[in-house]
């Protein structure tokens, strides 16, 4: 045997040497010198979710996988974001750009948000009212960074299917139980909801609750006289307690049935979120508090 057909041998016995310990590593045969087939998928992947995220796919709605985040945040914990001092100091013109362009030639001064959607999650409820208020701007809050960027993206997305529509929503990334009041005037809201709130069973985290005593105070200050206020969860303890705060304020009454059945929001509290069509699916129980902002005795606290 020559020296050259050694080094054939040892050279091929290299080849299948790497072979074997793709095989063991992957479970499937990549050729010598090529990336294993679990690191390019896991390669596309990453390039199509940087591709997705960076608005390359212009007018595609962005996939839900690549947004992946816990069910729920701390409310209490120290996020970092910037949060305006007081309202006016908050420029609404980039989260409703259309809106307010078209304030330069119409004069319009009064261009205020006036839904907002507390926990909004993937955005459902927001993109199901935008064409049934297609004059009134609302805001979806998420405390969640990674669902809050969804929800950006999914308007742009939307914007760009469908000119001229979707231009009244928007969403912010803030913690809704800390700063509401740094965005919202005195009676500016005339809609709030809170639609499957995270229940924090356990009672020393009940004071997480997005419903409590003290909260409620706050939302009857950001809150117009007449303004409703709509609470849905699928946690039997949680709807009871949601109910007994608010019939214990001063500032709300509960909407009658024949009020019930006239708003067009309420059917939407399931129909128009995912966890109401999750709820519904599963056959699951849905409990509801829906209560309007009135006036205080004398005008108090109106």
């Amino acid at each position: 045997m020559t020296g050259e057909d050694s080094a054939d041998i040892a050279h091929e016995a290299s080849e299948v040497k790497e072979k074997n310990e793709a095989i063991e590593k992957n479970g499937s045969v990549s050729a010598v010198g090529e990336e294993p087939k679990a690191f390019i998928k896991g390669k596309r992947r990453s390039e199509q979710e940087a591709q997705v995220k960076a608005g390359k796919q212009k007018g595609q709605l962005p996939k839900k996988r690549f947004y992946r985040a816990r069910a729920h945040s701390n409310p209490l914990s120290d996020c970092q974001f910037s949060v305006p001092t007081t309202p006016s100091e908050f420029d609404w013109s980039e989260s409703f750009p259309e809106f307010f362009a078209q304030e330069e030639t119409t004069g319009d001064k009064d261009l205020k948000v006036r839904f907002a959607d507390i926990g909004c999650g993937f955005g459902g409820l927001i993109v199901q009212m935008s064409p049934l208020f297609p004059k009134t701007l609302m805001v979806g809050m998420e405390l969640r960074d990674k669902v809050s960027e969804y929800v950006k993206e999914r308007i742009v997305a939307l914007r760009e299917q469908h000119p001229g529509q979707y231009e009244n929503i928007s969403v912010l990334r803030t913690n809704a139980m800390k700063y509401l009041p740094n965005y919202f005037e005195k009676g500016q809201l005339t809609k709030m909801f809170f639609l499957f709130p995270d229940p924090h069973f356990k009672e020393k985290n009940h004071r997480r609750r997005i419903i409590s005593t003290a909260l409620l105070a706050e939302y009857a200050y950001i809150m117009a006289v007449g303004g409703i206020l709509y609470t849905i969860t699928d946690v039997q303890e949680l709807g009871e307690w949601m109910k007994a705060h608010l019939d214990a304020h001063p500032l709300f009454h509960p909407l009658t049935d024949e009020e019930l059945e006239k708003d067009v929001c309420v059917p939407l509290l399931i129909n128009a979120t995912e966890e109401g069509q999750k709820v519904e699916r599963n056959g699951g129980s849905t409990y509801k508090a829906i209560y309007r902002r009135i006036a205080g005795l004398g005008n108090i606290g109106a």
